[in-house]
């Protein structure tokens, strides 16, 4: 399901990347190609896409180390330029009896607000990526709260300022109808500053969304091999590049299916980034039910594990802290994940067919090496974890982890 998210991640957001370069080639917007079956279909379009896919391919063989400069560098700038379109916006454009009006008369029906609301989880994918880079992390545990707190607050407001700021400027009709550049539209009719805002907007956005596709790449090829790793998958996913110690096959392969899924995409009869969409809402709730379902049983599994960051409201359950956040976010995430899959056709189809794939390989894989398919191999988990916090630099965490590992068997052999 997570691999699912990574990889339409990728194909999705060099689209609309792809999408907001061509604000200033309005020729390229605008260009159509007849094909039979299918209707008319943009090839410079998918060109670039799959161009953008091939650059991010590149960057991240080379290794993190490029591509994390990348995110930071565009990341600081999109910030800045993000912030001076909503000020200025809501300063000098924003009209509240018009959002109002829109609001009101404009309100959509039961299913295509369900639809939406599906739809609007695409903010928030991508962030917990920033724990498959934690083995590549100093002192992680540190780290990677911090990042992740701050991620969720800058996504969330950015999330919730754009809609307001922009149905209190525009026709919804008008800013749904630009696939390819709505933010670019919105940020060039904006008083005085119009003309510097529009091509701003457009730079901004499609460097924010290279960086959300290279998040996909990262994530994809690192889950990738860590599944290679631990016997889930075939093991050449798992090799790396012999100079930049990459998992050069697992980007690769990966990438490649997002560059497919993004020219069935185009040639889907619909238009290219809906298709990805509906295909994304599916993989990311679906990532995100099993996450939640996998946070409960850990805690109860392995109550022994350090965690720096706890999320609060935890009830006490037979030794282990039961989060109440996560129990709830189960339930919030299955009724979103049926919800997903009554309002997107195209989700109904392919998503069950990636899953049904999937399975269908591990179990071909599983029976190919001897290894059993329901069960898990023999491993020590505990000498595991110490190895990682030994890695990582994490000398505290090590500490309390022997503490608890020996409280815990105490009290198993007490029970």
């Amino acid at each position: 399901a997570l691999m699912l998210a990574y990889t339409v991640d990728v194909a999705l957001f060099a689209m609309a990347s792809a999408g907001y370069i061509n604000f200033f080639f309005p020729q390229f917007r605008e260009f159509r190609v007849p094909v039979p079956l299918v209707g008319s279909i943009n090839l410079i379009w998918l060109g670039e896409t799959l161009l953008l896919i091939a650059l991010l391919v590149v960057l991240n063989i080379r290794g993190i180390r490029e591509s994390s400069l990348l995110n930071q560098v565009l990341g600081a700038l999109d910030m800045i330029l993000e912030t001076s379109i909503v000020v200025i916006g809501f300063l000098f454009a924003w009209r509240p009896e018009y959002f109002l009006h829109q609001w009101q008369m404009e309100f959509p029906p039961l299913e295509r607000l369900l639809y939406a609301t599906s739809l609007a989880v695409i903010s928030y994918v991508g962030l917990e990526s920033v724990s498959q880079a934690a083995e590549e992390t100093i002192r992680p545990a540190a780290v990677i709260p911090r990042t992740s707190m701050a991620l969720i607050i800058v996504v969330l407001l950015f999330a919730l300022a754009f809609p307001v700021v922009s149905l209190g400027i525009l026709p919804w009709d008008e800013v749904g109808g630009r696939e390819g550049d709505p933010v670019a539209l919105l940020a060039s009719r904006l008083p005085f500053v119009g003309f510097l805002a529009g091509p701003a907007a457009a730079i901004l956005a499609a460097t924010i969304l290279l960086i959300s596709a290279n998040t996909g790449v990262m994530g994809s090829s690192r889950l990738a091999y860590s599944m290679a790793q631990l016997g889930l998958m075939g093991e050449g996913l798992s090799e790396v590049h012999p100079r930049y110690r990459t998992p050069v096959k697992s980007i690769i392969f990966f990438s490649c299916i997002s560059a497919v899924m993004a020219v069935f995409a185009f040639l889907s009869g619909r238009r290219a980034l809906e298709a990805m969409a509906d295909v994304y809402a599916f993989g990311a709730m679906l990532a995100y039910f099993l996450s939640t379902i996998a946070l409960v049983a850990l805690r109860i599994r392995e109550p022994y594990v350090p965690r720096p960051y706890r999320m609060p409201l935890n009830l006490q359950w037979r030794g282990a802290e039961i989060p109440i956040l996560g129990v709830l976010g189960i339930l919030g995430t299955g009724l979103m994940l049926l919800v997903v899959m009554w309002t997107h056709p195209i989700a109904q189809v392919a998503g069950p067919l990636w899953v049904a794939l999937w399975i269908g390989y591990y179990i071909w894989y599983r029976k190919r090496t001897g290894r059993p398919i329901w069960k898990s191999l023999p491993r020590d988990w505990i000498a595991e974890q110490i190895r990682i916090l030994e890695n990582s630099g994490e000398w505290d965490l090590l500490e309390r982890f022997r503490i608890e590992v020996e409280h815990w068997r105490r009290s198993q052999k007490g029970a």
